[in-house]
């Protein structure tokens, strides 16, 4: 598929890898941008096709709020859906510091949405003669990590689910694709771990995936974080318990 004159959904492209994905999928599409805030374009980016539906995906009410005035703005459907919007919150259960209403909300932002907008988006997209959905993952779905149990627990179940649905729609005009990434320079990991690699690279390589049909692409150290797991999950567990993904 070539992402031009497509209208495509994404959650989180007001920051990190999110924003850089808008920042170039605008210039040749029409970008239904689903966050708190509104993204900050560059003055150089014609942003005329940039949509902004202020979203909270927290809310089952807010997503069904913002899966509303898509179906009502653009009623023959949308090209492609790219799930990207995710928290991470860091405490360890038991710590002095973690808070146990976090558990839903991290839940709801990196699982529950992204099958909220599928499920309310398919029926538009199964009419439009080729469409996507792409959800980004993360290495931290293959191997968790000690420390944010729920974030790899909700990551592991994206990557369930997304192999699900490629089931059940292998048949349809529909591509479901998945992108799995490690630590990325972003606001979500200042201050944490070495050896990032930039939102930039990470939104060329998503966008060359989504154009090459490509299912699944492992970014940058998940590829060798999936071969150590095949080969020897203990290994793969000790990694990922020393350091960052």
């Amino acid at each position: 598929m070539k992402l031009e004159n497509k209208t495509i959904v994404l959650t989180g492209g007001s920051s990190g890898v999110g924003f850089d994905l808008l920042s170039r999928l605008v210039e040749h599409n029409t970008v239904i941008n689903l966050s708190r805030g509104a993204p900050a374009i560059a003055p150089k980016v014609d942003n005329a096709g940039l949509e902004h539906i202020p979203t909270d995906l927290s809310s089952a009410a807010s997503v069904a709020d913002a899966l509303a005035k898509i179906k009502e703005r653009h009623s023959h459907g949308v090209d492609g859906l790219i799930n990207c919007g995710a928290v991470q919150f860091l405490p360890l259960f038991g710590a002095d510091d973690f808070d146990h209403s976090s558990i839903a909300k991290e839940i709801a932002i990196n699982f529950i949405s992204p099958a909220e907008l599928i499920s309310g988006l398919l029926e538009g997209m199964s009419q439009r003669p080729e469409a996507f959905v792409l959800n980004v993952n993360s290495g931290l779905g293959i191997v968790p990590k000690r420390e944010s149990a729920i974030y790899c627990a909700t990551k592991a179940g994206l990557d369930n689910l997304t192999r699900g649905l490629r089931a059940q729609l292998s048949h349809t005009n529909i591509a479901i694709q998945q992108a799995f990434l490690p630590l990325v320079d972003t606001p979500m990991t200042k201050g944490r771990g070495s050896g990032k690699i930039t939102s930039a690279s990470v939104a060329d390589q998503i966008i060359a995936q989504i154009e090459s049909g490509r299912p699944d692409l492992d970014i940058g150290k998940v590829k060798l974080l999936r071969l150590i797991n095949r080969i020897s999950p203990f290994l793969a567990n000790r990694i990922m318990q020393k350091g960052e993904s």
